[in-house]
């Protein structure tokens, strides 16, 4: 068993975030990444250059985001809808995707400070829900409340906290 340093909530050795909480947990086993061959699989959607700039991810890509700062890719699967933000003691609604582990407060995340949307097109929208300190699409504030479609590499920043939007 594995305890969650942010609620001491207990998880399974392996799991690498709580289920309770949303906190990445310690990591316990050393994971590595090797190379496969393809044995010359073609597909559209594998060839990221094509992709960039692309509104629309196919429908059988996973949505994820990657944190910049740490290179954490956190897969985003089996819903259509995430609120992202930060954990605060006391606060009745908690967001899907919690970010105090990646220095969420320190960044300037606001609790509930944007939302990710994928519509029926499988495009992505993202939606900044009035945050303190504005949502950014790479390096442009968003007008709170207003959706803005995103494109496979675009850059998200929630304050200060840079995220890469990717649906490979």
């Amino acid at each position: 068993m594995i305890q969650c340093p942010n609620c001491n909530h207990a998880e399974l050795s392996g799991a690498i975030f709580c289920s309770e909480c949303g906190a990445q947990l310690p990591d316990t086993i050393a994971l590595t990444t090797q190379s496969i061959k393809t044995g010359g699989i073609e597909a559209d959607w594998m060839d990221t250059a094509a992709l960039k700039g692309s509104m629309a991810m196919p429908s059988s890509a996973v949505l994820s985001l990657q944190i910049l700062d740490s290179g954490q890719v956190l897969p985003l699967t089996e819903r259509d809808e995430f609120t992202l933000g930060r954990v605060s003691e006391g606060q009745p609604i908690m967001p899907d995707i919690d970010l105090s582990s990646f220095n969420g407060y320190q960044l300037g995340v606001s609790r509930l400070h944007a939302v990710l949307k994928k519509q029926k097109s499988n495009e992505i929208a993202i939606v900044d829900l009035g945050s303190s300190n504005g949502t950014y699409l790479n390096g442009a504030r968003l007008k709170p409340h207003e959706p803005q479609k995103l494109a496979h590499g675009d850059i998200v920043s929630l304050g200060k906290l840079k995220i890469q939007v990717l649906f490979p």
